[in-house]
């Protein structure tokens, strides 16, 4: 059995706020100034949403970055909800992953946005089978995560868990969270089993490296 949990992500996020907030207000993120952060905000608008959800918002910067749909942030940590707040730009709540799959989030939102959220296990198993709680009929989960055959390396191409790195962060990180590895059948299979009909698979590409940096799957909500 292995050494981490989904708890093990929440106690890592909460001690590194701070840096992570000045990470991404700061553009110290090579990919996502390059690449990620445009491809989420095109995979968003493609749907041409009224209302939607950004599940695991962080400081908030991608309710901002959608000043045309009205937009709710969710995250688990406190420190990086005050952090959203504070900047504005949308509302932003805290809740646990948990929360969501208990059905806590009624939203009938037309589009849900998990944005390199979905680190751990069983929790983004229970935010798939809550979408009807958050989202409308026909309304879709988009999901952008690590590009599987990208972020793999040498460890076998299986699921399970990986243990977590700051490298290329700046030194004010520390106790980098574990995450949970899943390949690209295994992402396409969640969205199956919780009723999200894919209809949509993006791979941004590294302009400098003509690599994918990052995986987007697009699924809708049955009716």
């Amino acid at each position: 059995m292995s050494k981490h949990t989904d708890a093990s992500i929440i106690d890592s996020w909460s001690r590194n706020t701070d840096p992570w907030t000045a990470a991404v207000r700061g553009g110290e993120i090579e990919s996502r100034v390059l690449v990620t952060n445009a491809a989420i905000v095109d995979a968003v608008r493609a749907r041409s949403p009224r209302l939607g959800v950004d599940l695991g918002c962080g400081e908030g910067w991608l309710v901002r970055a959608l000043p045309e749909v009205e937009m709710q942030g969710v995250d688990a940590i406190e420190g990086l909800v005050e952090q959203a707040r504070a900047a504005g730009g949308g509302t932003f709540r805290q809740l646990s992953y948990e929360q969501i799959a208990a059905g806590e989030l009624r939203l009938g939102a037309d589009v849900a946005v998990c944005n390199f959220s979905l680190i751990g296990d069983e929790a983004t198993r229970g935010l798939f089978r809550a979408a009807p709680s958050y989202l409308r009929p026909g309304g879709h989960l988009i999901v952008q995560t690590v590009h599987p055959v990208t972020a793999c390396g040498d460890a076998p191409y299986v699921d399970g868990w990986r243990e977590g790195s700051w490298a290329g962060f700046s030194p004010a990180f520390a106790d980098a969270a574990p995450w949970y590895f899943r390949t690209i059948a295994s992402w396409v299979a969640l969205f199956v089993e919780n009723g999200l009909r894919p209809v949509e698979m993006r791979e941004p590409v590294h302009p400098a490296t003509c690599k994918p940096v990052s995986l987007i799957l697009v699924g809708e909500l049955a009716a």
